[in-house]
């Protein structure tokens, strides 16, 4: 999270705009506030790239939005895809993308991996009952929040049964990184079966840091991707795991499991590890690092500072002193065509040790009061984001806990 440049807009379709959580090749991600303080991904679109495809896909993202719902999904909350710019408002999810956490943690565990295929599996399951397909699952497109994963950006979903798209024929749209087959050929005429590889391939990064297929450039990937003789890479992972992941990976779509096979059969390797679902997800969303939800100052506040590079992986380092925080890198655009994203080495940390999951959430346990502001220094810029007063912060907990422990 960065703070607003003096270019950025104050206000976006009423909402407040309190920071930047990220950019793409099409646009900004601002994190807005209603006036009853509801606080909302707002997603703006760029001048630059503003034209009439441009806007066709927005609408559709939109109108494709508005028919999805469920835990798994981030939910849509308001949009204008006529306006001069245009924006759409979804939940806002306090917690990192799925590939910034594998980089900075390391792969996911057996069990942990499995509950995350599950999950996503039911909520894929969701987008397809909509009569949608996803057609860009990966891992940045996974957010992990205390009380489960969420799907979001469904800036490439379209109608399964619509036959014309928005791209030239041949053209190759979406994330080559974990593109199924008959994607990579460019063929629009996909089914549900493109999503679950998407998902295999996740699902592969998650336990083991790598991507099925990876070469020096986005067509050499594709062209190893559209060989039937080029298996997929499963090397380091778990062999429980490895016969769901291959057949979700296979080259002939038909061979590929549904999206209720891969629950069930990552629910078999949940068990055969002695745990119940519920058990899992609660050992899945203890891994992930808390986030508190911005309590930010109004724009106005914003007095002076120097403006930095967007680093949009950038979730976790609010709690550490300014000092310590490591410089923003530049990132490349995630909806650029065919764009080809550097594979992360993960770097692996110690876990820590799963906790026994809580009888109750207990409303006794009061967060740490703040000084008043007048023993204190102003906080700066950067430090404000990771405020949060403690009526709000007590609600969050008990959210989560009972979030976390649910089983739908």
């Amino acid at each position: 999270m960065e703070p607003l440049q003096e270019d950025d807009p104050a206000v976006i379709g009423g909402y407040t705009l309190r920071g930047r959580i990220g950019a793409g090749g099409m646009g900004q991600v601002y994190l807005g506030e209603s006036a009853a303080g509801l606080q909302v991904a707002v997603k703006v679109i760029k001048a630059s790239v503003l034209d009439e495809d441009t806007r066709a896909r927005f609408v559709l993202e939109v109108d494709s939005l508005k028919t999805v719902y469920g835990p798994f999904v981030a939910a849509f909350v308001a949009a204008d895809a006529y306006a001069d710019q245009p924006w759409l408002a979804v939940e806002y999810v306090p917690g990192p993308d799925l590939r910034t956490f594998i980089t900075e943690h390391g792969p996911l565990p057996l069990t942990e991996t499995a509950s995350l295929g599950a999950l996503l599996a039911e909520g894929l399951h969701t987008v397809h009952e909509a009569g949608l397909l996803h057609r860009d699952l990966k891992p940045q497109n996974i957010l992990l929040a205390e009380y489960g994963p969420k799907l979001i950006d469904f800036g490439l979903a379209v109608l399964a049964e619509r036959r014309s798209m928005l791209t030239a024929t041949g053209f190759v749209v979406g994330s080559v990184l974990c593109m199924a087959p008959e994607q990579a050929r460019g063929e629009h005429d996909l089914t549900q079966a493109a999503d679950v590889y998407g998902l295999g391939a996740v699902l592969l990064y998650a336990a083991t840091g790598h991507y099925p297929y990876t070469g020096p450039g986005w067509q050499a990937v594709a062209l190893r991707i559209e060989d039937p003789a080029t298996p997929p890479d499963l090397s380091a992972l778990p062999a429980e795991l490895r016969p769901v992941i291959e057949a979700m990976l296979a080259y002939d779509p038909d061979a590929r499991p549904s999206l209720d096979e891969v629950t069930e059969r990552l629910v078999q390797v949940i068990h055969g590890c002695g745990l119940t679902s519920a058990q899992a997800k609660h050992r899945l969303t203890g891994l992930t690092p808390a986030v508190p939800l911005p309590d930010l100052p109004a724009p106005s506040e914003y007095a002076s500072y120097t403006p930095t590079v967007v680093d949009p992986a950038a979730h976790e380092d609010d709690d550490r002193p300014a000092e310590q925080r490591p410089e923003p890198q530049d990132e490349e655009p995630e909806d650029a065509p065919h764009d080809l994203e550097p594979t992360p080495k993960p770097k692996p940390k110690p876990r820590p040790e799963p906790q026994p999951e809580p009888v109750a959430a207990s409303a006794s346990a009061s967060p740490a009061t703040a000084s008043p502001a007048s023993a204190s220094p102003a906080p700066s810029s950067r430090d404000s984001f990771s405020r949060l007063s403690a009526p709000l912060r007590i609600a969050e907990r008990l959210r989560a806990a009972y979030a976390r422990d649910a089983r739908f």
